[in-house]
């Protein structure tokens, strides 16, 4: 498990969801399994946990145990997969929202920079577009879009400019193509940060994360019990923010809205007004765990 995938901030996140024994609980980022399997440690013999993913290389990390379900599916189908098995509430849901270890030491995944190999960067593999597909496909005003929203970059009118004159006269297929392409925008002060924001932005569209949270969410509040808690630990700004706001206000753009006396109506109680982060000991011990943050909420 840990050769897959080491959790971050395990403690604080299971911990947040203030377990119960006999209760319910859903992780739908079951990865390496570091999370479900901390939290099947919390549970009697008449607790449950449901876990998703939609990875196919998750399913060798299932968790012999009576109590537990895996489902092989996208987060997003949350409320339907728990209909299915008769449940009708839930008393946690936690998500780890990071890409594994695993992921980005598998050149062949192509979620790296570091390695070379195809620009796949697809979670679920059955799914039909690739990172290649939309470098070689998609508008330049698009493909300017997805740089600037997703990967936060400032040069992304420029970027998407130098994919659409690479693609015409070489395919786009592999990592150095985008090294490449990426080239004269890695400042060599700032070279690992410019290609992980540019190689993020793609996977953030291959596998339409932000659409997919969204619903999570959405779906997690309907499914939660009252007093059920959700634990989210988010690693970019994107996430962070939609996590935040929803938690704060019920919607994603955090938009506050007021009873008639004046008090702001949320769905939430916020267990945690400060973001949680790795200490600097776990951050030694685990380098990918430094941008993890960490959001507990309780359903009102």
């Amino acid at each position: 498990m840990a050769a897959y995938h080491t959790p971050a901030l395990l403690q604080a996140s299971i911990e947040g969801l203030n377990i119960s024994p006999g209760g319910v609980y859903v992780d739908v980022t079951f990865g390496g399994g570091g999370h479900s399997r901390e939290i099947l440690n919390r549970l009697g013999e008449d607790g449950r946990l449901i876990a998703f993913d939609q990875d196919e290389d998750a399913i060798k990390n299932r968790i012999d145990d009576q109590r537990f379900i895996f489902a092989r599916a996208n987060f997003r189908f949350l409320k339907n997969f728990i209909r299915y098995h008769d449940i009708t509430a839930v008393d946690g849901v936690l998500a780890d929202l990071g890409v594994s270890s695993h992921h980005f030491d598998d050149a062949a995944r192509g979620f790296s920079f570091r390695f070379e190999g195809e620009l796949d960067m697809r979670m679920n593999r059955n799914a039909a577009m690739k990172a290649s597909d939309i470098l070689n496909e998609y508008s330049e005003e698009r493909l300017s879009d997805i740089f600037y929203t997703y990967g936060e970059l400032r040069n992304a009118r420029k970027i998407a400019s130098s994919v659409v004159a690479y693609r015409s006269s070489k395919t786009i297929v592999e990592t150095k193509d985008l090294l490449s392409i990426l080239e004269p925008f890695a400042y060599r002060d700032r070279e690992k940060k410019i290609l992980a924001q540019a190689f993020q932005a793609l996977r953030i569209e291959v596998n339409g994360e932000m659409n997919a949270l969204r619903e999570m969410l959405i779906q997690a509040l309907q499914v939660l019990k009252p007093g059920g808690r959700i634990s989210v630990i988010s690693y970019h700004s994107l996430e962070d923010r939609l996590v935040k706001n929803f938690f704060r206000t019920g919607n994603f753009e955090g938009r506050l809205i007021k009873d008639f006396y004046g008090n702001i109506e949320t769905p939430f109680i916020l267990i945690n007004r400060k973001v949680i982060v790795p200490s600097g000991e776990e951050q030694f011990q685990n380098p990918r765990s430094r941008s993890a943050k960490l959001r507990i909420a309780e359903k009102r």
